[in-house]
């Protein structure tokens, strides 16, 4: 007699999403102000302004930037307006911060631009566990941006799920 196998888990109508999905594909090229500080430590206005001069900003054409300092050292506010000031009009985005800080902007708002109502009295698995380094911001995120919608969320693997929200039920 042969058995047949059901695949309970497809048949359950339940969406899984993988996070990853929505993990920025593009490298990031780096801008760090040490790179113009006096003696590491130190901003010196004039020489400053000129190396922005002589910078070639084709290297951050069409890409993400991340504008950050990775040495110890005070910073005027207005250098930052300055790099972003000559950065901006070529880079493909411009993020304070250095690449991971970068990275997960970007995935938040990839996350932001899904489409929630799509997912209205849907059954959701958020996936978790996977290859990219997704932090809890962006876990938090995709509860927020679903709860209202869906139907049920869950995080996990569809076949062993944690139950995260579940829509109560009306009665009339």
């Amino acid at each position: 007699m042969s058995e047949q196998f059901v695949n309970k888990v497809a048949e359950s109508g339940i969406i899984t999403l993988n996070l990853e999905d929505y993990f920025p594909k593009e490298a990031v090229a780096i801008f760090d102000m040490k790179d113009y500080l006096f003696m590491g430590l130190i901003l010196k206005e004039k020489d400053f302004r000129e190396s922005l001069k002589q910078l070639d900003i084709s290297v951050y054409e069409n890409k993400i930037v991340a504008l950050t300092c990775s040495a110890d050292a005070v910073i005027p506010m207005w250098a930052y307006m300055l790099v972003a000031s000559a950065v901006q009009p070529v880079a493909k985005e411009l993020i304070f911060g250095n690449e991971a800080d970068a990275v997960q902007q970007l995935l938040l708002r990839n996350i932001g631009d899904i489409n929630s109502q799509e997912y209205t009295d849907q059954r959701i698995v958020v996936k978790g566990c996977g290859e990219l380094p997704i932090k809890e911001a962006a876990y938090v995120e995709i509860t927020k941006l679903l709860r209202p919608f869906a139907k049920s969320i869950m995080y996990g693997e569809p076949c062993s799920t944690v139950p995260v929200f579940k829509k109560p039920i009306v009665r009339i």
